[in-house]
């Protein structure tokens, strides 16, 4: 008879378990570590990030609605507003964004009703357009829709766009410039990883002129092009969001390595090698690679990579910046906190006093100010009401 695997319990810069909670199931532990995470004040961001990698990721697309965001520094209570109606008027990547998506059918669930599916074709380009237009510093690449349409069936409309404006000044930066000269260059640390590791894999597949350009759309679609299982995708982009920029060729590394036997059967030639990897095993030990990458970029970390004679000097932006980036996230207010901030301000904005108005004021100004109190009444309503859902909801995954 099997033992039973034995999982560490999350662990992260607060000491969140008591004795009275050391023998709940892991999944119920994680999930009490994460809400007791989200509910610190300052979020307690490592222990998230500790989450989000350690074995099953963020588990729920629940939980991600709450982590993600906190992940990237995202305010949920501060999101852009929809794409305007103008959004696609006079854009220079409208035709090529529309065609991308148009071809994109086989991302969204199966089953799904063609109605629903084109409604989110539809936000999907008014997304991308809408970040574009907002940074004009940054360019489209075909295989940014496979990003954003994930985050898309996970988060909604809103969301996505400051998650995709988040990424694409950050962990994507490299892949927005005006030439892929960035992205070759990231693509250039595969070799010399692969060197440090299994030196034979690495002069085979030297031999073999093979290059890197297999895996040019596991790094720029951060895997969503390749992988047909959902499930494997958001397991990976949880990893993704909680690690370095250059993770993501970290974990091509490791699905090289792990396929070495078959790489070296192989005839060594070009075509031969090419047609094996740039088929992705569906079947993949995702959380066995997953942590072969951690140990991968522990011992081989891109300062030291980067000195290797294979990589030319060039200064990668997400790189550069993610120092910055990471410090950033420590210091965020959770979200009870942040609601009670929206409704204090709400509270005083709508106690202040009216000003007198001329005795021959319109009828039709004193209604619609009587319209707008009730509109920020509302919005203040459905605004405390969206986020004490979440409360409950989360804790009926405890017991």
């Amino acid at each position: 008879m099997k033992k039973a695997k034995k999982r560490l319990p999350v662990t992260g810069s607060r000491a969140s378990v008591g004795r009275h909670e050391e023998n709940l199931p892991w999944k119920k532990q994680k999930l009490l570590d994460i809400h007791q995470a989200l509910n610190s004040d300052p979020v307690d961001i490592e222990t998230l990030r500790q989450a989000t990698v350690s074995e099953g990721g963020l588990l729920t697309d629940d939980i991600r609605r709450k982590v993600w965001p906190k992940l990237l520094n995202i305010n949920v209570y501060s999101l852009p507003a929809k794409p305007s109606k103008d959004v696609r008027e006079d854009h220079k990547d409208y035709r090529q964004v529309v065609l991308d998506v148009r071809r994109s059918m086989r991302r969204f669930p199966k089953g799904m009703r063609v109605d629903e599916r084109e409604v989110l074709q539809e936000q999907l380009i008014d997304i991308i357009l809408d970040v574009l237009r907002r940074n004009p510093q940054l360019h489209y690449y075909q295989g940014y829709h496979d990003i954003v349409v994930t985050f898309l069936l996970v988060l909604g409309e809103r969301m996505t766009i400051a998650i995709m404006e988040k990424l694409s000044n950050h962990h994507l930066r490299d892949f927005m410039d005006p030439t892929m000269d960035s992205t070759k260059h990231i693509l250039n640390y595969l070799m010399p990883l692969l060197e440090r590791v299994d030196r034979e894999l690495h002069d085979f597949m030297i031999r073999s002129e093979v290059g890197t350009i297999f895996a040019l759309s596991w790094l720029i679609t951060w895997y969503g092009y390749v992988l047909s299982d959902f499930r494997h995708v958001l397991r990976l982009y949880d990893f993704f969001l909680a690690s370095h920029p250059l993770m993501a060729i970290y974990f091509a590394a490791v699905i090289v390595l792990y396929r070495q036997k078959e790489v070296k059967s192989s005839e060594c030639d070009m075509a031969s090698v090419h047609h094996l990897l740039s088929r992705m095993p569906q079947d993949l030990p995702y959380e066995d690679l997953i942590g072969r990458a951690q140990s991968l970029f522990s011992s081989c970390p891109p300062s030291q990579m980067s000195r290797s004679a294979a990589l030319q000097s060039r200064n990668i932006l997400a790189i550069s910046t993610f120092t910055d980036f990471q410090t950033s996230t420590r210091t965020q207010r959770p979200d009870s906190v942040l609601r009670q901030q929206i409704q204090k301000r709400q509270e005083h904005q709508l106690a202040l006093p009216m000003m007198p108005q001329p005795t021959g004021t319109n009828q039709l100004i004193k209604m619609a100010v009587w319209g707008l109190s009730a509109t920020l009444g509302a919005a203040a309503l459905a605004v405390a009401q969206t986020a004490l859902d979440w409360a409950p909801e989360f804790l009926s995954q405890l017991f």
